[in-house]
């Protein structure tokens, strides 16, 4: 006779789970027991937020849900970190965390938290499962509301009597396609209309224009257009290279030189804005109009109010706004002129014989071929690949514009090296970043991963010491000393370098991809062009640099 825990698992095996990602607790050993006799793999992390994380990518690169699991109390908590990434990320992931016995309890109060009640503000949904028989039915609700849009996390609590609670047969429900409805042909007829119209139109790709679903579909719409386009933050890499219409990408919300072209726009056609990014532009009464086109309705903030809605499945409707636009727009590229100045000015200065993050930038995109994946701490240099990094394949930048925590770089990492073994994957941490879950070398080296971990070196909070000195304050409170990188990843097995001139930056992440396995390279960082470009050169925007 199955257990309860026999019917979670055999619920998660029906949704095609074939990882879990966790440390589990005594609440759910019958969970563990079952997970053994199953054909799921058990992913033990170091941390239970690390284990967030690498869920939660796992959602976002296969649209599928991750799950992840903890025991109760101390480990549930440390979920929610990772659960609030995967919310305002919109990355689908089941959090299953254990409890004490519902029926009975012979440790009192003893590790009990409400986690049910913590997890509802980070979640689309939190419950506590209070019968066996009803588990399948649970989990396959939990599956459907973490993966339909907006997608995000959901949490089930299962206590641990009703883990071990023995019952009848309960019959699996099989998941089912479902199709997202189309937008309405008067809201396309508006759109299309409007853009026909359009003197200098302008396309902008944000984070739902990444979701795998879609990105076929949205590279056909600007090539049968031939508008000019921009991405945010979370929306590189959603064209395929061999474009010539790319403008650059919005890793500010304003006075970057890509922001020449947003200024210059009467429209803008945003495809997947979520304005849970940081503002790529801000919209204002003079400025230009915009078409939303999403999965779900626009949220009118104040800095972002589109004049009209394209609302559905953003292939599907894409393709139906360009059955009636492709070869009708006059002035599709009337903002392509400025693209060469903007990019341009933005590659200035990647080849210096200094540690900038140009130059890291540039060195960067050399060693990673098309396919390969960059996961991204939070830190300066976030902004630095955002805005020079460019993308050829969609999901190829793993970055966090959304809740843009520290600490995800590496377990994200992680994750995408799983699921792609034959791909070139590197994690980029700051020292502050990668310190926070770096304990997950040892996970990644008992995985037998190839993962290169390049930490960049400046001793500091240095996004925050930046925005210390904008805003004049003295320098304090934003320093700290660090490990000998290099020992400390062998202290874990990995492999550890340290690079020490900016001629072999290239030449020393080739090798440490050569070698396979975990290799942690060591990199200074010469943070002064944060001020000079970020500050100084954009507040007087540049020209273009002579032709050499």
């Amino acid at each position: 006779m199955p257990k309860g825990s026999d019917l979670l698992v055999a619920a998660l095996e029906n949704e095609g789970v074939d990882r879990i990602f966790g440390i589990p607790g005594e609440e759910n050993l019958d969970v563990v027991e079952s997970i053994r006799k199953s054909s799921i793999q058990l992913i033990l992390t170091r941390h239970e937020q690390a284990a967030a994380f690498m869920a939660a990518t796992h959602g976002r690169l296969t649209g599928k849900p991750g799950v992840c699991i903890t025991t109760l109390g101390p480990g549930a908590l440390n979920l929610t970190t990772g659960a609030a990434y995967a919310l305002l990320g919109a990355m689908p992931m089941i959090m299953i965390t254990g409890q004490k016995g519902i029926r009975s309890s012979r440790q009192a109060r003893f590790q009990i938290v409400d986690i049910v009640a913590a997890m509802k503000p980070l979640t689309k949904l939190s419950r506590q499962i209070i019968s066996a028989k009803t588990i399948p039915a649970v989990v396959r609700e939990a599956f459907r509301i973490a993966e339909e849009e907006r997608p995000g996390p959901v949490h089930l609590e299962l206590p641990e009597d009703i883990a071990a609670e023995e019952c009848d047969d309960v019959a699996l429900i099989p998941p089912h396609p479902v199709e997202l409805p189309l937008a309405s042909p008067l809201a396309l007829d508006r759109a299309a209309e409007m853009i026909i119209k359009a003197q200098r139109p302008l396309a902008m790709l944000g984070a739902a224009a990444s979701r795998p679903r879609s990105t076929s579909d949205l590279a056909q719409f600007v090539i049968r257009t031939g508008i000019p386009y921009f991405t945010t933050q979370m929306g590189k890499g959603t064209v395929p290279g061999g474009t010539e219409l790319y403008m650059g990408t919005a890793a500010l919300s304003e006075r970057d030189y890509v922001h020449e072209a947003i200024e210059q726009a009467d429209l803008i056609i945003t495809i997947g804005h979520d304005t849970i990014e940081k503002p790529p532009f801000i919209m204002g009464d003079k400025g230009p109009k915009v078409i939303h086109v999403g999965y779900q309705p626009a949220n009118v903030e104040q800095v972002y109010f589109p004049q009209t809605e394209v609302v559905g499945d953003i292939g599907a409707s894409l393709r139906l706004l360009a059955d009636r636009i492709e070869g009708k727009i006059p002035n599709a590229q009337a903002l392509l002129p400025l693209r060469e100045g903007i990019l341009s000015r933005i590659a200035t200065r990647a080849t210096e014989d200094r540690f900038t993050p140009q130059r890291l930038v540039h060195d960067v995109r050399a060693v990673m071929p098309a396919d390969g994946i960059l996961a991204l701490d939070n830190g300066m240099y976030k902004i630095w690949f955002a805005r020079n990094y460019r993308t050829r394949v969609a999901n190829t930048l793993l970055l966090d514009n959304a809740l843009a925590t520290m600490g995800a770089g590496l377990p994200s990492a992680m994750t995408a090296a799983m699921l792609y073994p034959g791909r070139r994957v590197m994690a980029i941490c700051g020292d502050g970043g990668f310190m926070m879950n770096s304990q997950e070398l040892e996970t990644a080296v008992r995985l037998k991963l190839n993962l290169v971990v390049l930490i960049i070196e400046d001793n500091a909070f240095g996004m925050i010491r930046w925005k210390q000195a904008v805003d004049q304050f003295p320098d304090f409170g934003m320093t700290f000393g660090n490990p000998d990188f290099v020992r400390y990843a062998e202290a874990y097995g990995a492999k550890g370098t340290r690079v020490g001139a900016v001629s072999e930056i290239q030449s020393t992440l080739e090798q440490a991809f050569a070698g396979g396995g975990v290799h942690l390279v060591a990199v200074p960082i010469d943070y002064s062009e944060n001020e000079r470009v970020l500050v100084e050169e954009l507040r007087h925007r540049l020209p273009a640099p002579p032709e050499a």
